[in-house]
């Protein structure tokens, strides 16, 4: 651990003497448990008393036991739980001045003055009004004798921090709102259920989300299954889209699909605000097309069921930030919300954020709807231009004369199927010729290369593995036959999805430019593993659904050991070198330790995690979970530990162990992997175009220059496009990982949040930012 700088306190002792109270307002969201528990145990962590505010505002006000102390065995088992154990409620009485004079004066008697707020952007504006009233609030109930100078004195400020728990994404300043994956997984999980009866009786479905004022969860939904059609209250369709959508639902099913999916927001409007209804959508395409056509109104199944492994983690992560916030501040921070910028935690001034969320309210109302898309942010204008490209507009006539043949390398990643798809698709927009490979680059050498068309790749989103093949199988032993395939097939650019073999292949390519000059052609390589291990990027295709394959294990492992008490489960999983998964999923699932092989461990460590086991099972806590990357230890094997843990345990636990193995790699890939296999595509062909016109010279391309060989990643906050010759530097070959990995920094609070008392360095911390207002030019090449 860092050394702690002078004058720097420690983090399991900031909270000496200070009590923290935690409630959930508004409609519930998945993670908001994630949240509680992760503000409980490391408010205890810190030395601070910390108290369960029951029934919301409603349990602030009405006092008694509805305020309670929460202790460290009080939030077990509560993170894979929807909803809020706490329980929410809207509250008309915290609206007067007189509920919150009761407020006042429940938290003064307790000695609370810090106050960790979860809701949407009403419950958190309310607590920005306490906050601002606090002051007058103490003086009145001095005043009236409700608490006495000496307890005024003691309680003279109020420290708020805000966390968005709301499944609409409709808050602005945070990529992701807790709750709003989970929602998505729901609405997936319907939609691909639907997808098969509707292909069986060739009909039309319309399907009604969530989302009065916010079109994300349509949006994505879209995105996510390639539906037809989606209405959104930003963006109101043209004067004449009952036109539009007749002609465009029958194009695809001239084009031979058997099914057409159309999704709706709850709060579509037309241009002029009128609603449009999914009844109304209905009885268009009954009257004008003939097409047996459904209505499926979702409602609170959206809300319902077992939070996503991104949920979890944002709540632990935003649980942990917002009590540093609430113990950092001063009488003159203003109150913040905590919340996700990429995969950084940032703090942001709340009333600014509600203001812009207000705004864009503002804006739809007043019917300037260019601004309201402006004002969601950067990443929902994307996710907007990718849908319209994808769903909107058709193949040119004319061609660009360009080549482009796509290609899965290294082992299959769910999530690779909508990168694939969206790239054909994208790429024919542009008027280029697309080729599909089958196999990698074996199949590019055996010339297993076939014209792959508009209609072939219309349902892939949602399908797991590989539909083209993969193989890891390197380029260097093929050089002579795929330097000839390239010129037999006219390919002038490749986009290669998949993982660390894809980086390390390309990078053989790159070698052979000297030699061969048919490999002087753009690459473009967008990562697509399981593992996580590719360098260059934070996250890549496929990780996120092989987290919730684990996470979903772990909570049916838990539940067993649960049953029979005093049981420890030992949990390999795979990644290779890389403990991405381990690590992520022993945040998301609540374990005792995760192993990995990025933080060296000994025969001592391991004794402290047994002594640690033992000493949970004096408590009302009688079960444990540990994970083990698969190739953390040679030594210390999965059954070397299970021996270890069943020997030190005798008599005070018993063990299980349970290798995941391949079903890591399967299964329907999630909402995330989808949405992001997507705008990955999309984004890879306008960059691939680009390059190949500027590599262009007299109708040949040529193609030698470190930048025409790249990797798009996810960096931060945001997709970049990195030459591969420069990320060799940042590159451990050996083991087949980056040299740095951001969630390293989350292993800490793994640990705290299991009841390891180490350090948690706070030098990092997120710092107070302005939420940007600047109008956002839209990305060029999109």
């Amino acid at each position: 651990m860092a050394q702690t700088p002078p004058g720097h306190r420690h983090a399991d002792s900031l909270g000496a003497g200070k009590a923290i109270a935690v409630l959930t307002s508004g409609g519930d969201a998945q993670g908001m448990n994630a949240a509680v528990r992760a503000v409980v145990r490391v408010g205890i962590y810190t030395g601070a008393k910390v108290y369960f505010v029951h029934e919301g505002y409603q349990g602030l006000v009405d006092g008694g036991d509805n305020i309670k102390e929460a202790t460290w065995e009080s939030v077990s088992m509560m993170l894979q739980l929807g909803g809020t154990v706490i329980g929410s409620a809207r509250c008309q009485d915290f609206r007067t001045r007189e509920g919150r004079l009761k407020a006042a004066r429940n938290l003064v008697k307790r000695g609370i003055t810090n106050l960790c707020v979860i809701g949407g952007d009403g419950s958190l504006t309310g607590a920005d009004t306490f906050r601002a009233e606090w002051s007058s609030l103490l003086a009145e109930l001095v005043k009236v004798g409700g608490i006495t100078v000496e307890e005024a004195k003691k309680s003279s400020y109020l420290n708020i921090v805000g966390m968005v728990g709301s499944i609409d994404n409709d808050f602005c300043g945070t990529d992701m709102t807790i709750g709003t994956d989970s929602a998505l997984h729901r609405i997936i999980e319907i939609v691909d259920a639907i997808t098969t009866t509707a292909q069986s009786h060739q009909r039309t479905f319309v399907l009604e989300v969530m989302g009065r004022h916010c079109g994300y969860l349509a949006l994505i939904t879209a995105l996510a299954c390639g539906a037809d059609w989606v209405f959104i209250p930003e963006s109101p369709p043209e004067d004449d889209w009952e036109d539009h959508l007749c002609r465009r639902l029958t194009e695809t099913r001239v084009g031979g699909s058997r099914l057409n999916i159309i999704i709706v927001a709850e709060g579509a409007i037309d241009k002029h605000g009128k609603a449009i209804t999914s009844d109304d959508i209905k009885n268009l395409v009954v009257k004008r097309l003939g097409y047996d056509t459904r209505v499926t109104i979702l409602g609170h199944v959206q809300r319902g069921g077992t939070p996503s492994a991104f949920d979890r983690i944002l709540g632990s992560r935003m649980g942990v930030e917002a009590v540093m916030a609430l113990l950092e501040g001063t009488p003159d921070t203003p109150a913040c919300v905590v919340s996700l910028s990429g995969n950084q935690a940032v703090r942001l001034p709340l009333m600014e954020c509600v203001q812009v969320t207000k705004d864009v309210t503002t804006a739809m109302n007043e019917g300037r709807f260019e601004d309201a898309l402006k004002l969601r942010g950067r990443s929902f204008q994307n996710n907007w231009n990718v849908y319209k490209l994808l769903a909107h507009i058709r193949p040119p006539s004319t061609k660009s004369g360009y080549t482009l043949a796509v290609l899965n390398v290294g082992a299959p990643a769910a999530g690779m199927n909508a990168a694939v798809r969206s790239t054909v698709r994208i790429g024919l927009i542009h008027g280029h010729r697309m080729l599909a490979v089958h196999d990698g680059f074996e199949g590019l050498a055996y010339g297993r290369v076939e014209d792959i068309s508009w209609e072939r790749v219309g349902s892939w989103t949602g399908l797991g593995g590989s539909k083209l093949g993969t193989k890891r199988t390197l380029p260097k032993k093929y050089f002579e036959e795929i330097s000839a395939n390239i010129s037999n097939f006219g390919i002038h650019g490749l986009i290669i999805i998949g993982g660390f073999e894809a980086f390390t292949g390309s990078l053989e390519l790159m070698e052979g430019r000297a030699k061969y000059e048919e490999l002087c052609i753009p690459l473009c390589i967008i990562p697509a593993t399981v593992s996580n291990n590719v360098p260059g990027s934070d996250f890549s295709i496929g990780a996120d659904t092989a987290l919730n394959t684990i996470t979903t294990t772990c909570d049916r492992i838990k539940q067993s050991a649960a049953g029979t008490k005093r049981r420890v489960f030992i949990i390999e999983t795979m990644g290779g070198f890389c403990g991405y998964l381990a690590t992520m999923a022993g945040l998301a699932g609540g374990a005792d330790a995760a192993y990995i092989y990025e933080e060296h461990f000994n025969i001592h460590d391991l004794q402290v995690n047994v002594e640690h086991l033992t000493e949970k099972m004096k408590t009302t806590v009688k079960r444990g979970l540990v994970l083990r990357n698969e190739r953390c230890n040679e030594n210390y094997t999965t059954d070397f530990i299970y021996n270890l843990y069943s020997e030190e345990g005798k008599g005070i636990f018993d063990c299980r162990k349970n290798v995941l193995g391949h079903m890591q790699q399967g299964g329907t890939p999630t909402p995330f992997d989808r949405n992001f296999g997507t705008k990955m595509g999309a984004k890879a062909v306008a960059w691939i175009t680009g390059k190949i016109k500027e590599c262009s010279r007299h109708g040949r391309i040529f193609a030698n220059t470190a930048d025409s060989a790249c990797l798009l990643g996810m960096r931060k906050r945001s997709l970049v496009f990195q030459p591969i010759t420069e990320l060799k530097e940042q590159t451990d070959f050996e083991h087949r990982i980056p040299k740095e990995q951001w969630w390293l920094k989350l292993r800490p609070i793994l640990k705290i949040l299991a009841k390891y008392n180490i350090e948690l360095d706070t030098s990092e911390k997120a710092h107070l930012e302005h939420v940007t207002r600047k109008r956002i030019s839209l990305e060029s090449n999109i």
